[in-house]
């Protein structure tokens, strides 16, 4: 017999692992002192701890390897829990080849955006007409990130991407963000879908002449300062507001794309000559 301690040091594992085997039933001591209350194993026992260890490199949790430790065992009942622990597994690695292709594509994407744009950069740019599913409402320009997940949970629902190129037109924008703005959120489809009491699908016009700004703002917090960049822009460059035409913003990012606080977007501004 040996005491707990140099049991420990023979098998392999802690005084504490073994007292957990014990009260989970796996590994009782071969006799405990009443007295000392001393526990005291026998060399035999050093084999469930083998058997353990080999459990543990298939995988088996504790409370699978119990009935596979003591009393009779059928080989049935040994084949279900292997198998049941193959199931496990492969649906763990499907789930890691999912987040894998997941990953790979964020990357591709950050890779994407940093070749293609430049934060900070002005240009003129010419914009396509897309059709889209939008939601337009006249609310606080706080209540922004309310309307855009309502119209992504639409479009999702239809079984369209919801997070590409989601556009904010902002056919009137109050000075305050608090105060009424008349606010238009879409998002572009690659078919037309139903429309619904709120969600609209149709086309959105094409922009002839446009100033384009790539920049980063903070979408938890209504301080961007793209729009004054634009302004002073346009103003130097011998241009004016094309007022008939909403002026957008489209996230270059989406909501999977965000590290951090900040969030690439394009301001688009339609002009004509002053």
């Amino acid at each position: 017999m040996f005491k707990i301690g140099t049991f420990a040091k023979m098998s392999g594992v802690t005084m504490k692992t073994l007292r957990h085997y014990d009260e989970l039933g796996l590994l009782k001591p071969a006799r405990v002192d009443k007295e000392s209350g001393y526990r005291f194993y026998a060399a035999e026992q050093l084999l469930t701890i083998r058997r353990i260890a080999g459990f543990k490199e298939q995988g088996l949790t504790l409370e699978m390897m119990r009935p596979l430790l003591s009393g009779p065992v059928s080989l049935a009942l040994a084949e279900r829990t292997l198998l049941k622990k193959r199931e496990d597994l492969e649906q763990q690695i499907q789930e890691a080849q999912r987040q894998l292709a997941e990953i790979d594509e964020r990357i591709v994407q950050i890779e994407r955006h940093a070749a293609a744009v430049e934060e900070g950069t002005i240009s003129l740019r010419s914009v396509e007409p897309v059709l889209v599913a939008s939601i337009r409402e006249i609310l606080p320009q706080s209540q922004l990130c309310l309307l855009l997940d309502e119209l992504k949970q639409y479009v999702r629902s239809q079984g369209e991407e919801s997070d590409l190129n989601m556009t904010i037109l902002w056919h009137r924008r109050a000075e305050c963000v608090e105060e009424l703005s008349d606010i238009e959120v879409a998002i572009p489809i690659s078919k037309e879908i139903p429309n619904s009491r709120r969600v609209k699908i149709h086309q959105l016009p094409g922009i002839k002449e446009a100033v384009s700004y790539i920049h980063r703002f903070d979408p938890y917090k209504n301080n961007c300062k793209a729009s004054d960049v634009v302004w002073t822009w346009i103003a130097e460059a011998g241009y004016r507001l094309f007022e008939k035409i909403p002026v957008r913003e489209v996230y270059l990012t989406s909501d999977k794309e965000i590290y951090g606080q900040l969030r690439m977007a394009e301001a688009i501004v339609p002009i004509d000559r002053a």
